[in-house]
Order: C-alpha cells, then sequence, then structure tokens
C-alpha cells in the first residue's frame, strides 16, 4: 500500500529530479506516526474539537476497560491502567489520526491464559506479542492481515462475542458461584446448576442497562450510552440501596492515583508454553486494529498507515504490562465515538487517556458504587455489536467452502481454544486460496464461437461516453488482493454519474472480495453514482448470483459484456437528465 507508486503528491516546488526531497517525503509518509504528520497544519480550532472529542470518548472508555478488565479475569483498575497507558502510545505512535487503543472484547479470551500461567504469564505473553507486532510493523508485514479471508475473520468475531457474553451470565443475572470454569462448556453447565441462585435485583439492573444503551443508541449516536447506563446504574444502586454486587464489595475498589511503574518478572519458564499464545494475541491485535482503522478511515475520509500503525500497538502492548494492564488493540467503538464527537487528529486519543487519569486521581472513591450487573449489561451489548451476526445471513448464501470454513473458525473459537482457532484459520486460508486458483485455471480450444464472443468484451472498438467511466480487474479477487478495489473510490468526487466494473479478466472470486465489492457499491451509492458489473466470468457470476448481489446494485445493472454495459449507461444517464429537467421546472 505504501511504496513509491503510491506517494502522496510532492509539496510546491518540488521537482521530479530532486530526489533527496523525495526520498524525505517517502521516508516521513512511511514511516513517520500520524501525530506527528498531523501537526504541520494543527492549529487551535482543532485543538478545540480533539478536547471535546478526548473527554467524551474518555467518559466511555471508563466503564468499557473496567468490563473487559474483569471479563479477562483481572481487577478493574488493571483495565483503566491499560487503556491510559496503550491509549497515549497508541495515538503518539499509530498511524490512524483517529483510532483509540485500549482493551477490547477481542481479548477477554486471555482469562484462559490467566488461569493457566497467572498473572505473571499474562504480562509475559503480553510483551512477546508487543514485540511481534512490532516487527511486523518494522517488516512491512502490516498489510499482511488482509490475507486473512472473510469467513476466518467472521468466525473470530461471532466466537470471540458469544465467550464474552458467557463470561458475564454469572454478573447480569447476579448468580452466587465461587469459581466461574475457564472453558465455555464446563461454565455454561455450572451456570445452569446454579441459576435458581438468580438475583432479581442484579437481573432487573442489568435489563435496564441494556434497554438504557438501546435508547441512547436509538436516539443519537452522538449520545455515550455507557455512561448514562453507568450514571443510572451507579445512582440505583446508591439509592435505593440495592443487595447487589458492586465493584467497592467484590474488589474494593480502586487505588487513587496514577498508575505505577514495576518491571514484570519475566520468567523465561513461561516462554515456550506461551509461543502460541503470544502469536494468537498478537494476530488479534493486528487483526482488530486494522479493521478498527479501515472504519476509521471511511468516517473520516483518511488513510491510515497500517505498518506504521501496528507499530505503534507493538510499542503500547511493551509497556502495558508495566503498569499493569492487559493487551490493548484499536477500539472499533470508542473509535467511531471519537469521530462522531468531532476528533480532528490522534491528539483527541491522548486526551482521552489524560481523562481517564483525571477520574483516578479525583473520582476514584466513586467508581466504587459500580454494580457488576450494570457491566455486564455494557458488555452483553458489546458481544452484540462485536459479532457481525448480520453477515450470517449473507455468508449462508455462499460457498459451501465459505460456510464450512466459517463454522470451523466459529467452532473452535468457542469450544477449543482461540490459539488453535487462529492456527486453524490460517492453515484454512492457505487451502483455500490454493483451491480458489487451481479451480479457476483452465486449459480450452480456441473456437470461432470463441473468437465471435469475444467481440461483445473488447474495448478497442467501443466509444466510452463522458457520463461513464470504466475500471477493469485482472487476475483473481481472493482475500489479500481486495484492498486495490480502493482505486475505485479513492477520488469518488472525480467521478461521473456512472462507474462500470469489468470483470471480463477476473479468474476467481471469493466472499472477501463480494465483500469489498458490495463496500464499493456502497460508497458509490450513497454519492448518488450508479455501479454497473460486466463480463464475469462462470466462478464470479455463479457466486454473485448465489449471493443474491443483484439486491445491491440492481438486476439490471448486471450485464453479460461491456457493451451491454454501455447501452445501460446510457440509460442510467437519461433518466438522470430528464429528473434534472423535471427538477428545473
Amino acid at each position: 500500500m505504501y511504496g513509491p507508486l503510491h506517494l502522496h503528491p510532492l509539496p510546491d516546488g518540488l521537482g521530479p529530479c530532486d530526489n533527496v526531497k523525495m526520498a524525505r517525503v517517502f521516508i516521513e509518509e512511511r514511516w513517520l506516526p500520524k501525530s506527528v504528520l498531523c501537526l504541520r497544519d494543527y492549529n487551535r480550532h482543532k485543538l478545540l474539537l480533539d478536547l471535546i472529542a478526548g473527554i467524551t470518548v474518555g467518559l466511555v472508555a471508563l466503564p468499557l476497560a473496567m468490563a473487559f478488565a474483569i471479563a479477562s479475569g483481572l481487577t478493574p483498575q488493571a483495565g483503566i491502567y491499560c487503556a491510559i497507558v496503550t491509549g497515549f502510545l497508541i495515538s503518539a505512535f499509530g498511524g490512524s489520526k483517529t483510532q483509540i487503543g485500549g482493551p477490547t472484547g477481542a481479548f477477554v479470551v486471555v482469562a484462559g491464559i490467566v488461569a493457566a500461567h497467572g498473572v505473571d504469564g499474562l504480562f509475559v505473553c503480553t510483551v512477546m506479542a508487543g514485540v511481534l507486532l512490532v516487527i511486523m510493523g518494522v517488516t512491512g508485514l502490516g498489510t499482511g492481515v488482509k490475507f486473512i479471508p472473510r469467513p476466518v475473520v467472521i468466525g473470530f468475531t461471532n466466537g470471540i462475542a458469544v465467550l464474552i457474553a458467557s463470561t458475564q451470565i454469572k454478573d447480569f443475572f447476579g448468580l452466587r458461584l465461587d469459581k466461574v470454569p475457564g472453558v465455555f462448556w464446563p461454565r455454561m453447565e455450572a451456570l445452569a446448576r446454579n441459576f435458581h441462585t438468580v438475583s432479581y435485583e442484579a437481573t432487573a439492573l442489568a435489563v435496564l442497562t441494556v434497554v438504557t444503551l438501546i435508547v441512547c443508541r436509538s436516539v443519537s449516536a452522538r449520545i455515550p450510552g455507557p455512561i448514562v447506563a453507568l450514571l443510572l446504574g451507579t445512582l440505583a444502586v446508591y439509592f435505593f440501596k440495592l443487595p447487589v454486587e458492586t465493584i467497592g464489595t467484590r474488589f474494593g475498589g480502586i487505588p487513587s492515583g496514577l498508575p505505577h511503574l514495576v518491571i514484570p518478572k519475566f520468567r523465561t519458564d513461561l516462554i515456550h508454553g506461551l509461543l502460541g499464545p503470544s502469536f494468537t494475541v498478537a494476530m488479534l491485535g493486528a487483526i482488530e486494529s486494522l479493521m478498527s482503522a479501515v472504519v476509521s478511515d471511511r468516517m473520516s475520509n483518511d488513510r491510515h498507515n497500517p505498518n506504521v500503525e501496528l507499530i505503534g500497538q507493538g510499542v503500547a502492548n511493551i509497556f502495558s504490562p508495566m503498569f499493569g494492564g492487559l493487551p490493548a488493540t484499536g477500539a472499533i467503538a470508542r473509535t467511531a465515538t471519537n469521530i462522531r464527537s468531532g476528533a480532528q487528529s490522534p491528539v483527541a486519543g491522548m486526551i482521552h487517556a489524560a481523562t481517564l487519569v483525571c477520574i483516578l486521581l479525583f473520582a476514584a472513591p466513586l467508581v466504587s458504587y459500580v454494580p457488576m450487573a450494570a457491566l455486564a449489561g455494557i458488555l452483553m451489548i458489546v458481544a452484540y455489536n462485536m459479532g457481525e451476526w448480520r453477515e450470517i445471513p449473507q455468508l449462508l448464501k455462499l460457498t459451501k467452502t465459505d460456510i464450512s470454513i466459517w463454522l470451523v473458525t466459529f467452532a473452535l473459537t468457542v469450544f477449543a481454544d482461540l490459539t488453535v482457532a487462529v492456527e486453524a484459520g490460517m492453515i484454512l486460508a492457505a487451502l483455500l486460496f490454493i483451491s480458489r486458483v487451481a479451480a479457476t485455471t483452465t486449459v480450452s480450444q480456441v473456437t470461432d464461437d470463441y473468437i465471435e464472443d469475444g467481440r461483445m468484451h473488447v474495448l478497442q472498438d467501443k466509444d466510452i461516453p463522458y457520463y461513464a467511466t470504466i475500471f477493469r480487474i485482472h487476475g483473481p479477487f481472493l482475500f489479500g488482493a481486495t484492498d486495490k478495489i480502493s482505486v475505485v473510490t479513492e477520488n469518488l468526487h472525480k467521478l461521473p454519474p456512472v462507474v462500470i466494473l469489468r470483470l471480463r479478466n477476473m479468474t476467481a472470486l471469493d466472499a472477501t472480495g463480494l465483500f469489498a465489492l458490495e463496500d464499493v457499491a456502497k460508497q458509490l451509492h450513497a454519492s448518488k453514482r450508479t455501479l454497473i458489473l460486466c463480463g464475469a466470468r462462470e466462478q464470479p457470476s455463479q457466486l454473485i448470483h448465489q449471493a443474491e448481489f443483484a439486491e445491491v446494485v440492481g438486476e439490471e445493472n448486471i450485464c453479460d459484456n461491456v457493451q451491454e454495459a454501455l447501452r445501460r449507461a446510457e440509460e442510467v444517464y437519461e433518466r438522470l437528465e430528464a429528473k434534472f429537467v423535471v427538477a428545473k421546472k
């Protein structure tokens, strides 16, 4: 993504032969953090907007940080310390303009590491994962995460969402259970056996939290739902003296003051046993952070640097255990809140960390009243939102291979171990890629019919009108290559009303490629432009039809050849002209 052919426009006065300046610009764009690049045109207005956004997202991060830490088997202050340290470092050294880092749902699975190796084991694992992330960024593997196919990613997120929800059942219903098993199936059996100990007060409080979050989201996406729900739940416990468990009754509250720098004991005897888990944490961190950065790009009209982002994530995870924190990555929900609140640069992420420091210094005693049921309700909504459940019906329309890969990844994530799921996912990704490429390799004789059929697809004798443009995909459009489709929308405002995507030379298509095409179609539709697909070969055509892609672009906008696509473009333009004339009258 970041190579000599993709440099940003050179500054005024920089000639094509000025190699020194060109090299300097290239190095700056490739390796400098976004926080440094954004300071070039920083001003008071942007600082004010960053201040508002940083305080807002800092308040939102408080309940989430505590909830994720508790779900991971640690104390609530470990989550706050993690959010402070990693939130600041990820913003300072990362490659995304508005990314917010901190503890996320993806790392709730580290509870298994804590159970097996203790807190020292988690700290060692986090540092090792941080080193791996830095290596991935320095060696240019930031773009390598794209080689994980969509069914595998969905399987991970579905599985992690189920695991998060299962860890919150005890607090959601206020069950009296001394120890919750770390493995999914024994955990569910233990919860079922003790369900008769349900607390109706805790359940009502958790349901109130869920309802509050849903109402806040339906009223406006700008309302910080977690903070509103947390305040209502805490006030209900304080004024009505509800007999429910709180952070104070379970953990004795959280200590006031700044987190202390303590170099964790690096036990070499744990390294061998933690190689697999550290690789898993690193891969999950890379996937989650780069997915969040992509969402950030779409919302803020920016482009992140994946390699610098991974370096920032790695540095943050190396330092997090030194302050008693857990693994961290980019947080999609907090990043979206940051952007909606008006964030202009990574300074907002640093202010978010400073806001949490102020809470520790001046409001730590109040946190003791936060009910565990309210945190459980918040995490239930987080689990639902991160699960990407709406993609499952679409996934079920794809090939049996895609469905099988999703099911295997999901099942291994929930019922086995996330390390096994990641390893199996990577192996399945490689096998799927080989299978797709092999299946589309053909040998056939050139006949008169073949030559005649080709005349409908060639562009040499076709006139492309001014109101249309044609892009082509050449080769297999599978996971690992789908980022190249961004060339269609990177200069969206310059495109004509009709965009034709020529698929004649696209030899293969998979679920990830189809998802990328759908994303392009939605972006074009949002800008009042029409996307027309033409010339798809047998395998891509079959998948497009099977996935009911016509519902996205319209049946009439899927054409057999480029000649038919140009006729359709003319119809679209004539209809637009007619609407314009009517509107003008």
